[in-house]
């Protein structure tokens, strides 16, 4: 299969250490970009994140790990999707996964806009059906529809919901809805963490561990930057006050590995990259090399 080279890849790493074959790990990019609803741009994130990649550092201090040579990362080029939208988007993106997990592959999947996920979660738990999904959000995503489409971003969780168990969903740092989205999770019995009620203390100083107790053994993470706050990530298309930081986001997937439950899995969508404002790319790049690292590290 096809592989970008050590000045396209992720990490720029060299090939011996990025051809499909050996590497455990593989990054599918999906500049998908149709239902922006307020700030535009996530179309160019896969990119902007990959180049910003190439300046993360290899060695990881927490885990003494250099796991980009030790498990090798594929870059694939780009989904194709030109002129394909909503559902046959999805269905394209879920084939190419499909394939991937076929291959005994890791993913991560970089969007484009949020709709793209419902791909590689269907994919998921195609090969995993007992899995848990963990959503990291500033909101719910679960309208109906909206601006008259049933795949915009704001409803990517209605169509994930068509197929996924209610019970197995848990939302983080929810922070902007419609009643009508409050009312689907009562009814649905999904597990949302509001970030209120976590600033409230409603879910006592260790929060992080009673997500954490709700997940099932396995994991696929779904991850929209607008989840942290304007502070850390003000390049994303919708962005929402009172968000999260970095290290007490990583103290989950700290306790998700000490619990030793299994990330299988996961995308980063959402991020609109501004020329003028670097650092938000190369913190998402190095999120991802984290969270690789958090999966991966003996």
């Amino acid at each position: 299969m096809k592989t970008l080279n050590s000045n396209e890849n992720f990490l720029a790493i060299e090939e011996e250490f990025s051809n499909y074959n050996d590497s455990k790990i593989v990054i599918v990019s999906v500049p998908y970009e149709h239902t922006v609803s307020y700030g535009g741009g996530t179309a160019n994130a896969p990119e902007a994140i990959i180049k910003a990649s190439s300046y993360v550092e290899f060695y990881d201090d927490e885990f003494d790990a250099e796991i980009c040579f030790s498990e090798k990362i594929a870059t694939l080029p780009p989904v194709n999707i030109t002129n394909c939208y909503d559902s046959e988007m999805v269905s394209k993106v879920e084939n190419e996964i499909d394939k991937l997990l076929g291959d005994d592959k890791f993913v991560v999947t970089l969007g484009g806009e949020h709709t793209i996920a419902i791909a590689p979660i269907k994919s998921h738990i195609k090969k995993y059906p007992s899995m848990s999904l963990l959503h990291f959000d500033a909101h719910s995503d679960l309208r109906d529809e909206y601006q008259g489409s049933k795949y915009s971003h704001a409803s990517f969780m209605s169509r994930v919901a068509e197929f996924f168990p209610s019970d197995k969903i848990v939302q983080v740092g929810i922070r902007a809805q419609c009643i009508e989205e409050s009312i689907f999770i009562k009814e649905n019995g999904i597990n949302t963490f509001y970030a209120s009620a976590i600033r409230k203390g409603l879910h006592r100083t260790d929060w992080q561990n009673k997500i954490v107790s709700i997940l099932g053994n396995e994991i696929y993470v779904t991850f929209d930057v607008d989840y942290f706050d304007p502070s850390l990530i003000p390049t994303t298309g919708t962005p929402e006050p009172d968000g999260f930081l970095y290290n007490e986001t990583l103290e989950i997937f700290r306790q998700i590995r000490e619990s030793g439950k299994q990330i299988i899995g996961f995308d980063i969508v959402e991020l609109s990259p501004v020329a003028t404002i670097p650092h938000t790319d190369f913190t998402i790049a190095k999120l991802i090399y984290k969270l690789l690292n958090m999966v991966f590290a003996k």
